[in-house]
């Protein structure tokens, strides 16, 4: 059976509502189409990165804005320093040339041990003025001077001279002394020295003995060559209970010394403990006037294990009495410079070609040895 709602009589009039609705309905369909919220036709679904947005910057710079014509310029960076004036150097004065020193100069010889001076008691006492003096001075062949100018100490020990050197080594000669001595509180006496020295002209021997009743209880010997200036030792020993030995090898100017003792420079007027003490003597018999009261004279003199400069101050003339007479002698001191050092005391007498009438060592602890001559004797010349 049909439903009243379909079975419509046509000759019914109609609702006026119903055209409207129907009026109202193409409206909206009609703005749905033209706003495209809905489909209009059928077809394939849109890809859905058609949905997606993609972005990205792009920074278009601006075009460079053209200058106006009357837009003043810049402002101009401000100018560098001027660069510092370079100062320019000083032109170099040339050097004046230095003239040599008058040959033979002294060798600032180092200190050493007169005949008397126990080798071991002064050991290194100037060793250190020796190096800087040796320093720039010729290792000697001997030719060289061991006498020092007549100024005072300073220009002693830098070795320089006034004029040629002069040397008078004396003839053969037997010199006996008489000895006191303090050893602690203990005072020795009965004790003499023979001092030997023989020369003939090339060659000499020189010897120096201390005995006690008859025993021999220190002696000193030096040989060499008599040279141009004077004495000029090649070897030197002392013997206690066992003989050491010192060798002046004047080729390479070096003295080397017996005991695996390291070797020393070797200076040219250089002498030896013994040897020293004959030399002063003929440097003072060539040339008295050149060595007034208050000259140094200045000795490279080499012990048993050291090779020092030691410095002689020549003091006024005086009188002396030994057991051998009265004579006028001169003086000349080594005074200690250090602890330990010895002070030597040598007294030369014109009369007698100046040899020594007297040698007088003393010790810091105040122990001393003092030979006084007693008797001389000229001996016969002979090949030593």
């Amino acid at each position: 059976m049909p439903s009243p709602a379909l079975s419509a009589d046509p000759d019914r009039p109609r609702p006026p509502w119903r055209g409207l609705a129907w009026l109202t309905a193409a409206v909206v369909l009609v703005h749905l189409a033209l706003l495209g919220l809905a489909p209009l036709g059928s077809g394939p679904r849109p890809s859905p990165l058609a949905q997606t947005f993609i972005t990205r910057s792009i920074v278009i710079a601006p075009p460079p804005a053209a200058e106006p014509a009357s837009a003043a310029p810049a402002a101009a960076a401000p100018p560098p320093p001027p660069p510092r004036p370079v100062r320019p150097r000083p032109v170099p004065r040339p050097r004046p040339a230095v003239e040599p020193a008058p040959a033979p100069a002294i060798d600032r010889p180092a200190p050493a041990e007169t005949a008397a001076v126990d080798p071991d008691a002064t050991t290194g006492s100037d060793a250190g003025e020796a190096q800087s003096q040796a320093a720039g001075a010729p290792a000697g062949d001997g030719s060289g001077s061991a006498a020092s100018g007549t100024g005072g100490r300073d220009g002693a020990a830098a070795g320089q001279i006034a004029g040629p050197v002069e040397a008078q080594v004396p003839g053969s000669v037997r010199l006996r002394f008489a000895a006191t001595a303090q050893q602690g509180a203990q005072p020795l006496q009965g004790v003499f020295g023979e001092l030997v020295w023989l020369q003939d002209g090339s060659q000499y021997d020189l010897r120096l003995a201390w005995t006690f009743l008859f025993k021999t209880l220190r002696s000193q010997h030096s040989t060499g060559r008599i040279g141009p200036t004077g004495i000029e030792p090649l070897r030197f020993s002392d013997t206690r209970r066992t003989e050491t030995v010192s060798l002046f090898d004047r080729d390479q100017g070096r003295v080397r010394f017996s005991g695996n003792v390291p070797s020393e420079m070797l200076l040219a007027g250089a002498q030896d403990r013994l040897s020293v003490v004959l030399q002063l003597g003929a440097l003072m018999a060539g040339n008295t006037a050149h060595y007034p009261p208050g000259a140094v004279i200045a000795v490279q003199t080499v012990g048993t294990k050291d090779a020092e400069i030691w410095t002689f101050n020549v003091e006024a003339e005086e009188d002396i009495g030994v057991p051998a007479g009265e004579f006028k002698a001169r003086r000349l001191t080594r005074n200690p410079r250090k602890p330990g050092d010895d002070k030597i005391e040598l007294w030369l007498a014109p009369a007698l070609g100046w040899l020594p009438v007297r040698i007088r060592q003393t010790q810091t602890n105040g122990d001393f040895i003092d030979l006084q001559l007693r008797s001389q004797g000229a001996l016969q010349s002979s090949n030593p």
